[in-house]
């Protein structure tokens, strides 16, 4: 079977994950960890870069982090938090589910299209690149977001001993 087929299949399964799992987090509170530690255990995927056949050009990093950047605003727009209980939620956001099904198509055909003039192994760093060049921003934004609310709910005098 082909590399680029089995690797989108792969995302796939990862996108309908990522919404199984947003689904059921929105259902219990927000935490600054559980916003924090997503990007922290992506990174340990650089590793890949140790495997030459993984390495790309500074002009392909360039080019992966910025239209992942760009995509982040997507993410960013749709990733809003509310007060109930006394407790902070992230907010449900029908638009997230069609923005990440519209993320998933957009990288399936670009992988389809870029696959026949670039190596695998480096297309694989470079989507690696824009996958983490996004969630960084989002998960950013997420944790200014969601502290700014939580000063406002708690009061800032304490969000420095409580935040992690």
């Amino acid at each position: 079977m082909n590399w680029v087929l089995l690797s989108s299949i792969g995302a796939v399964f990862m996108a309908f994950f990522v919404m199984f799992v947003r689904m059921r987090a929105a259902k219990k509170p927000a935490t600054a960890k559980k916003i924090i530690l997503p990007p922290i255990f992506m990174s340990t995927g650089a590793l890949m870069f140790v495997f030459p056949m993984f390495r790309v050009t500074p002009l392909e990093i360039v080019e992966a982090a910025g239209v992942g950047m760009l995509f982040s605003i997507l993410l960013i727009k749709t990733s809003k938090f509310e007060i109930r209980d006394n407790e902070i939620y992230l907010k449900r956001s029908r638009a997230f589910i069609f923005i990440l099904i519209g993320l998933l198509i957009v990288r399936i055909i670009a992988k389809l299209v870029l696959s026949s003039s670039i190596d695998y192994g480096e297309l694989s760093g470079m989507f690696w690149i824009l996958a983490f060049g996004m969630i960084v921003p989002w998960r950013i934004a997420m944790y200014l977001n969601f502290r700014k609310i939580h000063n406002e709910l708690h009061g800032a005098i304490d969000t420095d001993t409580k935040m992690i």
